[in-house]
């Protein structure tokens, strides 16, 4: 075999275990943790080799969630037409392989952890389960949403740990910012599932409640994160052009919840993926401008 055949059959396995995991997803929760990376290095100054560690940290601890969630759920995917074209259910990567990859995924995860410091260490570990144990709280509970947000939410006050080693009500904040974002908008992706969750007996919210109030509930979610994010600018001392981002936030996530209605499920992915993209990114260079202002 040629090198540049290896070289493309290389290509090609990267795309697909990028596909298992959604690794663009990422984009949703990074700049929140990236954010409160730079509100500590106001109070403590950050290396390159933290900064590394702790979007190593973040890329690895999502990856290996993805793919236990992906392991979790075979059944439900393989059956679910929305889904059943996933790289794990069509056979393009068997689930040997996925359990690998959740292993050194995991073990990246806990050894930057590591090289953070010893309370990172610490806690690298209970984060991991929680992430894990939302792939099973769908089949008995319509909050499953909240314990995603949760265990994502962590990312700000596991960087702003890694930088300062201790913990300040602040960044608290940020971190319920973004646990009420993600379980917000995991709510509006459920809505495409009503169907099928109800047929398998899943507890999503949309699927227990109804698009109609599911879709309120996310957008109440959504009002908590941006009073969050208000709360933040008092936290950090923030100024005029966080706030100019903040405002183009709050319009995006109107937007967001006018393009999903009950009548319009259709819209979800745009909704999804595309403006909850541009929210993250808005929040993270709106702290980085405010600070470079200041």
């Amino acid at each position: 075999m040629r090198e540049s055949e290896r070289v493309a059959m290389l290509l090609t396995r990267i795309r697909t275990y990028g596909r298992l995991i959604k690794f663009s997803h990422t984009i949703f929760a990074l700049p929140f943790a990236l954010a409160a990376v730079l509100l500590a290095n106001r109070h403590q100054p950050v290396s390159w080799a933290t900064l590394a560690w702790i979007v190593l940290a973040m890329a690895s601890a999502r990856s290996a969630a993805m793919g236990f969630n992906r392991l979790a759920d075979y059944e439900f995917d393989r059956r679910n037409p929305r889904t059943s074209d996933r790289p794990l259910t069509t056979g393009a990567i068997d689930r040997k392989s996925v359990l690998c990859f959740i292993f050194i995924s995991s073990s990246v995860f806990v050894s930057s952890a590591a090289a953070l410091g010893r309370l990172c260490f610490v806690l690298s570990v209970p984060v991991l389960l929680v992430l894990f144990f939302y792939s099973y709280t769908k089949r008995f509970t319509a909050f499953s949403h909240l314990v995603l947000g949760f265990g994502i939410g962590l990312a700000p006050i596991g960087a702003w740990i890694a930088v300062t080693g201790s913990l300040t009500p602040g960044i608290v904040l940020l971190s319920l910012a973004l646990m009420t974002y993600i379980a917000g908008f995991d709510i509006l992706y459920a809505c495409q599932d009503i169907d099928f969750d109800r047929q398998s007996g899943l507890f999503s919210l949309p699927a227990r409640w109804g698009a109609s109030r599911a879709l309120t509930a996310s957008s109440l979610l959504h009002a908590v994160t941006f009073f969050c994010l208000l709360a933040v600018t008092f936290a950090f001392s923030l100024g005029r052009v966080y706030l100019l981002f903040l405002a183009l936030i709050s319009l995006l996530l109107i937007i967001e919840h006018h393009l999903v209605r009950p009548d319009r499920l259709d819209r979800v992915n745009v909704a999804f993926f595309h403006v909850n993209s541009a929210i993250s990114v808005l929040l993270f260079v709106g702290v980085l401008a405010d600070v470079a202002f200041h």
